[in-house]
């Protein structure tokens, strides 16, 4: 069997092939705020077949640190139930995550007129205009100590940037 997708990421019953509903969505909501508070994913094993293992059949433990409050943990806790039915926001969807205590100083009425603490002030970047003139770029090989990756090469009407 194969997936498309991050495998930290699947919820239990995708892996068993049991089918799906939006509980799976819930699922990677709590997996992505363990990452968030913890730096790592709950269920990582050495490979891909050892996380999907791990996913399916290991209970999830807290790292002793960093110090996350109970209603964070309690959070994830819900969301990450393996079995869907049982999960949190599996009968009331969004109004039972907006409801737990961990956003209980989130005024979700107003939620759309807050400003965000930081905004990032614009960052000029000086992009040709136009078609590319002038012959197509020679292909070259990176010279010593140079970065492949960060080259930008005129494509028609845009720049395509070779990561690779």
């Amino acid at each position: 069997m194969s997936f498309v997708g991050t495998h930290e990421y699947l919820a239990p019953e995708i892996i068993k092939g049991e089918g799906h509903g939006s509980a799976v969505d819930w699922w990677t909501f709590g997996i992505f705020l363990y990452e968030l508070l913890f730096g790592k994913t709950p269920f990582k094993g050495h490979g891909n077949r050892a996380t999907l293992f791990n996913v399916v059949g290991q209970p999830l433990r807290f790292p002793e640190s960093p110090s996350v409050s109970f209603a964070a943990r309690d959070l994830i806790r819900g969301l990450l139930v393996k079995e869907p039915q049982n999960r949190l926001a599996y009968r009331r969807g969004a109004t039972e995550i907006k409801q737990h205590p961990f956003f209980q100083s989130v005024n979700w009425a107003l939620i759309r007129c807050a400003s965000p603490p930081d905004v990032p002030k614009p960052v000029a970047i000086d992009f040709p205009v136009g078609p590319p003139s002038g012959p197509p770029p020679q292909q070259v090989a990176p010279a010593p100590g140079e970065v492949p990756g960060i080259d930008m090469k005129p494509a028609g009407n845009y720049y395509e940037i070779d990561f690779f």
